[in-house]
């Protein structure tokens, strides 16, 4: 990870000295492979040991961690053709949540999901995750639109819940949330949801009804 937890600074130490070997193995064209695979032996035991044994707030750590791949990481690696949608047809677009149309393997389908940012200037943008009540009513339109043309739906769950402010609770936030919830148990195509970061109260449950839920293990 580009800025490593204080848990994971051993695995991040041993990984720096496999990388200033196998350089220096390069560089005087020596054959250190033996020693090569038993640091990397080692790192992979001490890898299985630390994030087997860890505590519940190092896994909130890691659930919020910044460097986590975003919606917009496993739109651009797992599907082709994606095309952006925009807006709810009723108030306006949220940064805070994207969807659109692309294809997995050649599959034409939907996918959703919340979205962070990568660093201050696009939390900002991103309201950190945090979607307001026309994000929700953008992803139960293109639900529908998917449902019209027979297009499974994917969701990407990542947020630490639904934006609590007073102009999103003006504009029916629980109501948002809760006729996502109505709509999404009566849909007829397939959807999945995968929780892949945080699933943060009825802002991760508004795009978390499906047929399949998966949950990343950390």
């Amino acid at each position: 990870m580009a800025s490593e937890l204080e848990f994971e600074r051993p695995l991040a130490e041993l990984r720096r000295k496999i990388a200033e070997l196998r350089q220096f193995a390069e560089e005087k064209r020596l054959d250190l492979s033996a020693e090569l695979q038993t640091l990397e032996e080692k790192y992979r035991q001490m890898e299985e040991d630390i994030y087997s044994r860890l505590e519940p707030w190092q896994k909130m750590q890691l659930a919020r961690h910044t460097a986590r791949p975003t919606t917009k990481d496993y739109i651009e690696r797992l599907f082709t053709s994606f095309v952006e949608l925009h807006g709810d047809r009723l108030y306006g677009d949220d940064p805070a949540i994207v969807g659109g149309i692309g294809k997995f393997e050649g599959r034409p389908v939907t996918v959703i999901g919340h979205q962070k940012g990568k660093d201050t200037k696009e939390n900002i943008a991103r309201n950190f995750g945090m979607p307001h009540p026309e994000g929700y009513r953008k992803a139960l339109r293109l639900m529908k639109q998917a449902e019209k043309f027979s297009r499974p739906i994917i969701c990407f769950i990542d947020t630490p819940g639904a934006y609590p402010g007073m102009a999103a609770e003006e504009r029916g936030q629980s109501e948002a949330i809760a006729r996502n919830l109505r709509e999404m148990a009566s849909l007829t195509v397939p959807v999945i949801c995968i929780i892949t970061g945080e699933g943060g109260s009825g802002g991760a449950l508004a795009l978390g009804v499906g047929n399949h839920i998966y949950m990343l293990e950390h």
